[in-house]
């Protein structure tokens, strides 16, 4: 090779780099800011919002939204204050009127829209889905799915204050299952004494997305709460339904798409490897529990500490996770290994 021909290629190569290089900030730059709701579709007919900071740092819960030539059906509201950024968002995916909005639990960061959202839509050939009638108040509005137990929280029955009437829920359900239909079967799976006794998972099973609500997360351990009947136990028990639901492609990448209440979207193997963390941390507190320790004990044993780098935040710690492990757990004691 002449001296003028590998000239000729190093030239061109470094244009190359140069080029890639130099594109880099124009990536940056379509990145959404802090103060964005990302759209981001997932997989046939569902699509994701993320709340302001993104996947990894919105304090608000995702949003799924499965549109069709007829109506949209949503998978939690997200947070109050971001309620006009959620509509705007969701109208650049579909102009047709929300429908159907599900809830997966009631914390506000889940439910804090059902009002704005709500109003936005209007209910399904305007009366509330199956239910042959309409609460005062609800002709305006899209229907608000919920179990039963989320009901009970959002009206001010289990002690919490309760929410304006029209973000309560409009039917309810207390079977293992309820299922509706947008163009594609939807089924909503209870999964009892999970982060709490309400937690409900979504199944679009045309599309092949699952909705998961908190009861999965990519960001933070899971906040179960046992004053609401929340248990580690009925936590992987939920995800063991979620990997039994999910399909994975060759290779374990992509197939079932799984959208978290809170971080990235993830597949089968993003759960397995949570379930798997939830099942370690339990087993170590359960260990130290039988070798009759103390939960100050237990909490000083550090027994996250491998995963506190990846889940451990602010607003809910590994040691409040352990908290809440001990808490739901049997206490069995064997002096004989103390």
């Amino acid at each position: 090779m002449s001296l003028h021909i590998f000239r000729s290629i190093f030239a061109a190569a470094a244009t190359i780099a140069a080029a890639v290089a130099f594109s880099w900030p124009e990536v940056a730059a379509q990145t959404p800011t802090s103060g964005d709701v990302t759209v981001l579709p997932v997989q046939g007919a569902v699509s994701v919002l993320f709340g302001p900071g993104g996947p990894n740092n919105s304090t608000s819960a995702n949003i799924t939204v499965q549109a069709s030539e007829d109506a949209v059906v949503l998978v939690d509201t997200g947070r109050e204050d971001a309620s006009g950024q959620f509509i705007a968002a969701i109208r650049r995916i579909s102009t047709r009127p929300v429908r159907f909005i599900i809830n997966t639990q009631a914390g506000r960061d889940h439910t804090g829209g059902n009002e704005a959202l709500s109003l936005s839509g209007r209910p399904y050939g305007g009366r509330a889905a199956g239910a042959g009638f309409l609460l005062p108040g609800a002709a305006d509005g899209a229907t608000i799915i919920a179990h039963e137990h989320v009901l009970a929280v959002l009206s001010g029955l289990r002690g919490s204050p309760a929410v304006p009437f029209r973000a309560h829920p409009t039917e309810t359900y207390f079977a293992p299952e309820h299922e509706l239909f947008n163009h594609e079967a939807i089924q909503i799976f209870h999964e009892p004494a999970a982060l709490t006794d309400g937690d409900s998972v979504v199944f679009f099973r045309r599309s092949d997305v699952i909705s998961a609500g908190d009861v999965f997360s990519t960001v933070t351990y899971p906040r179960i709460d046992p004053r609401a009947g929340g248990t580690v136990n009925g936590t992987i028990s939920a995800l063991n339904h979620i990997i039994d639901l999910a399909i994975p492609r060759e290779k374990q990448e992509g197939g079932t798409y799984i959208i978290p209440g809170h971080g990235r979207i993830a597949d089968e193997a993003d759960v397995v490897e949570y379930r798997d963390m939830i099942v370690i941390i339990r087993d170590r507190v359960q260990d130290l529990m039988t070798k009759g320790r103390t939960l100050d004990q237990i909490k000083a044993a550090k027994v996250p500490f491998d995963y506190d780098r990846r889940y451990s935040k602010p607003e809910w710690t590994g040691e409040q996770f352990v908290e809440s492990i001990f808490a739901t757990l049997p206490r069995t004691t064997n002096s004989a290994s103390r």
